[in-house]
């Protein structure tokens, strides 16, 4: 925080829309807006930047307010100097505060209940909007209160705040997610290029990053805002994507509205006691809610069959929100896969079941195959199991793929490695012998070894009595 500390609050940021943006033409009577950002004991600096930059760059009669909701910090400088700080724009920026710490989910909720704009348009704490960024994003709403807009977004090095584009010039991407509920981008499809005559037209995708876009006010809570079951953040980024598009609406990416965003790489807070009550990891909690309530059967199973132990999560009682989706006559998923995220699976196919899940456990010293905690691409390590999962939970599946996460695992002459799947791929080497426990590299022709000393694995001639080379998968109930 050192450096933003450092940095003016109004700074003056690079222009990084395509040249076609300021040529476009847009309603003079466009929707009036309120600008909710959310924050839980954010620098002082990177939230006011934010302020300065909205302020500073929206069209006055377009911008109603800006509604800051805090979470319950409990930092001194988001207390009073806060308050002092924004009495400058008078009734232009507002603060309301929760009694208790909500998370970001919920407390969006509560900034779009509170809102007074006939548009909610939702920032992170620490942005930086750009040039003329709020008549794109309200122009499609404009024309259509169903439509859900999306600005581009720019990159803020969380280390020297240096503001730059995240995009090449003249390329344009989409959301779409992989079955493990990931959030991806892809290039657009020949289906939307071939449509298009401006690079700088909004275009439709399936889904958002989550932090910002701008909706109408009513039509958000009329589709329940974000499902209340949902804890903290994670996943509401799809449920709303879901949502949206399944009861009747669209989602559009903007590119001539470009927002600078800082990316962490790290958590700044705690969870603090919201986390305290759930049983196992928060973010697939979420996910599992929303999967069940907006996918269909069969493709709830390539879900489990990514994240095989969100079987075991709790994820609440879901009746309101499948009560929502009946009342609304929401599209189904089968629905949603062939008109909106028709390109999905060009680079995440369906998934093949898995034939084994689970711990996969060396019979010579009960040791785990494990990731080690690297990063792809990386050599796989054995480690005490842990029963736990994350790290040590592989998957093959029926075409031989070896997976952990969202990676594969393969071989070559140096070990055993974690590496990228291969896009548009389900299949893999891997043949698991049932009757003598051991793991065949088909193409390559040998089995999977653990050296005796060293413990670094290894492919070596496939000997079924050596119990070096002997591996059992073993199913687990987590020890969350």
């Amino acid at each position: 925080m050192v450096v933003s500390d450092e940095i003016a609050m109004d700074r003056d940021i690079p222009d990084t829309r395509n040249p076609e943006c300021p040529h476009w033409q847009y309603p003079e009577d466009l929707p009036t807006t309120s600008v909710v950002i959310v924050f839980h004991n954010e620098g002082f600096s990177t939230l006011m930047r934010t302020v300065h930059s909205v302020i500073d760059r929206s069209p006055p009669q377009f911008l109603k307010e800006v509604l800051l909701v805090d979470d319950f910090s409990d930092k001194a400088a988001l207390k009073e100097p806060l308050e002092d700080y924004i009495s400058r724009w008078g009734s232009k920026v507002r603060l309301i505060r929760n009694k208790e710490r909500a998370g970001l989910i919920r407390t969006r909720t509560t900034g779009a209940e509170e809102a007074k704009g006939e548009v909610v348009l939702f920032l992170d704490a620490h942005c930086e909007v750009n040039r003329n960024w709020l008549p794109p994003l309200l122009a499609p709403i404009y024309r259509d209160k169903y439509t859900m807009t999306v600005p581009v977004i720019d990159g803020v090095d969380h280390d020297t705040f240096e503001y730059r584009p995240v995009y090449g010039a003249g390329s344009n991407f989409r959301g779409i997610f992989e079955w493990g509920m990931l959030y991806k981008e892809t290039e657009l499809p020949p289906e939307i290029e071939r449509s298009r005559e401006h690079q700088s037209e909004p275009y439709k995708a399936p889904t958002h990053a989550g932090g910002l876009f701008a909706i109408n006010r009513e039509y958000f809570l009329s589709l329940g805002a974000y499902d209340p079951g949902l804890l903290v953040w994670g996943g509401e980024n799809f449920e709303l994507s879901f949502k949206v598009w399944q009861c009747g609406g669209s989602i559009e990416w903007v590119p001539c509205s470009r927002v600078g965003h800082v990316y962490r790489g790290f958590m700044p807070y705690n969870f603090g006691k919201l986390a305290e009550k759930k049983k196992g990891p928060l973010i697939t909690i979420n996910y599992k809610r929303v999967i069940e309530t907006w996918f269909d059967d069969k493709y709830k199973e390539y879900f489990y069959t990514r994240e095989p132990l969100a079987r075991f999560l709790d994820m609440g009682d879901i009746s309101k929100q499948l009560e929502l989706k009946e009342r609304l006559n929401c599209k189904s998923f089968h629905w949603f896969m062939e008109n909106v995220a028709y390109d999905m699976l060009r680079k995440y196919p369906e998934l093949p079941k898995n034939i084994h899940w689970g711990e996969l456990r060396s019979a010579a010293t009960s040791r785990c195959l494990d990731t080690m905690g690297h990063s792809a691409p990386s050599f796989m390590g054995v480690a005490h199991c842990h029963g736990f999962g994350n790290n040590q939970l592989i998957r093959l599946n029926a075409e031989g793929q070896l997976g952990v996460g969202e990676r594969c695992i393969d071989a070559d002459g140096q070990g055993i490695k974690l590496i990228f799947c291969r896009l548009g791929t389900v299949d893999g080497p891997w043949q698991y012998d049932e009757q003598n426990h051991v793991m065949l590299h088909k193409r390559i022709g040998k089995c999977v070894a653990l050296h005796p000393q060293t413990y670094q694995l290894s492919l070596m001639p496939c000997d079924p009595i050596n119990n070096y080379q002997k591996w059992t998968f073993n199913q687990f109930v987590p020890k969350w």
